[in-house]
């Protein structure tokens, strides 16, 4: 994306086509001036706060944001028109930007100008602390190379079937939370940890128009939720309430958690080229996660105890901050309790347990602050975050103190991490 031009009647528009998007997130999680909002259909980006500053481009898994318009600033479109958008409108012609008094020169020559620096403030302390800003957007260099955007809304959906669908938290939470293992048959989709795919549920919504494909990370490693065979895994909360807690059946979730083995789905994918584990056998890895963000910390955590089983694991830390409301709703909790303890280092925070102060994931890591001292002076540590947007300013603070505290500066810390591909926020 090139420098605007420097015209007071025109505007380098940012748009988001929703033809390929698959309603992530990650756009409006990552954009740090609040300006990509979405309805029930679609994400759009509100001209009047755009800055251009690039953050959420890199992290978007399918490149739908990546799109641009010459536009009269009086003329940009509005997020009306926007969220009623089921393809991208054209560029504007030349003929019709001379029509509307732009100096079509001027544009061009603009368009041949340096790229916008990606948005740098928050990263350097001279504005106030924005957790997002601090999130890899690479993957380690020693990650295995990603396979994306196989299968996608336009070239078509590949077919799974369903051959497993457990309950992975105890009977009669609120939040109930399913395992889902789906095979692809002889369909190709190579998929690494961290990567994602989504989901097309069938029929359509409420204005008759087909429903969009909703996102899930694997929850399975590289080879398989059962090795050798072309499958994988997700894991599903049924939602039946919005953030705000009011009533609300989730489309995609609900008819996941409802099927039955032997049932087909339509698959796109997969996504994802930065969230990804390192391969050096020796690195640290920390994850930290809340619910069904634990997807790919699961897959991770497999990949790393098959590797240890076949006798290549070669020492490297795996320290979890894994965060819930009470042990009860916490996924794959009997699995991991049979982890080794020279394994995986595991440490839970739960918020909602009767009688007991609330714990959240960021006062874990604060218990742990000198081990955590210990990982981050390591470069070969890596940290992953996944799970509600809600935790990321918290875990991102706590990485901070404990690195002021154990005499590491954050600014030169933090930018390490980033530009290394060490930190990644994964959060909804």
């Amino acid at each position: 994306m090139n420098a605007p031009a420097e015209l007071a009647s025109v505007i380098q528009q940012h748009l988001i086509d929703p033809e390929i998007c698959i309603r992530c997130n990650t756009c409006e999680a990552t954009c740090p001036v609040q300006a990509i909002t979405h309805d029930s259909r679609n994400y759009v980006v509100d001209a009047a706060k755009c800055n251009l500053c690039m953050a959420c481009v890199p992290p978007c898994p399918t490149g739908s944001i990546d799109n641009w318009r010459t536009m009269p600033k009086v003329r940009a479109y509005t997020l009306e028109q926007q969220l009623g958008w089921d393809v991208l409108p054209a560029e504007l012609t030349s003929d019709e930007l001379a029509a509307e008094g732009v100096d079509v020169a001027a544009v061009a020559a603009a368009a041949e100008a340096p790229a916008t620096p990606p948005l740098q403030a928050a990263a350097s302390g001279e504005e106030p602390f924005v957790a997002s800003a601090w999130g890899a957007t690479v993957p380690p260099w020693s990650a295995a190379h990603p396979y994306t955007n196989l299968y996608g809304p336009k070239s078509g959906p590949t077919t799974a079937t369903v051959v497993g669908n457990f309950k992975v938290n105890e009977a009669g939470t609120e939040n109930e939370t399913h395992h889902i293992v789906l095979d692809l048959g002889s369909m190709p989709l190579p998929v690494l940890e961290g990567q994602s795919i989504a989901v097309i549920p069938p029929g359509v919504d409420a204005s008759g128009k087909p429903h969009h494909a909703r996102q899930y990370s694997i929850a399975s490693p590289r080879n398989g939720e059962r090795p050798g065979y072309n499958n994988l895994s997700l894991t599903i909360k049924r939602v039946l309430a919005d953030h705000q807690g009011q009533p609300v059946r989730g489309v995609a979730s609900n008819y996941m958690c409802d099927l039955q083995v032997g049932d087909k789905v339509q698959v796109i994918g997969p996504f994802g080229t930065s969230f990804l584990m390192p391969n050096h056998p020796r690195s640290n890895i920390v994850m930290i996660c809340t619910g069904t963000g634990s997807a790919p910390m699961r897959a991770m955590t497999e990949w790393r105890r098959r590797l240890r089983a076949s006798g290549k694991f070669e020492g490297g830390k795996l320290m979890l901050f894994f965060g819930a409301r009470t042990k009860e709703e916490l996924p794959y909790f009997g699995p991991l309790m049979n982890l080794p303890k020279d394994f995986i280092d595991i440490n839970f925070a739960f918020s909602r347990t009767p009688g007991q102060p609330r714990k959240y994931v960021q006062d874990a890591m604060r218990e742990r602050a000198a081990d955590l001292a210990l990982l981050l002076k390591d470069a070969n540590t890596c940290f992953y975050v996944c799970g509600l947007k809600s935790m990321e300013e918290g875990v991102v603070l706590a990485l901070r103190d404990v690195a002021t505290q154990a005499g590491l500066s954050w600014d030169t810390l933090g930018a390490s991490l980033k530009k290394e591909g060490r930190l990644h926020l994964e959060t909804y």
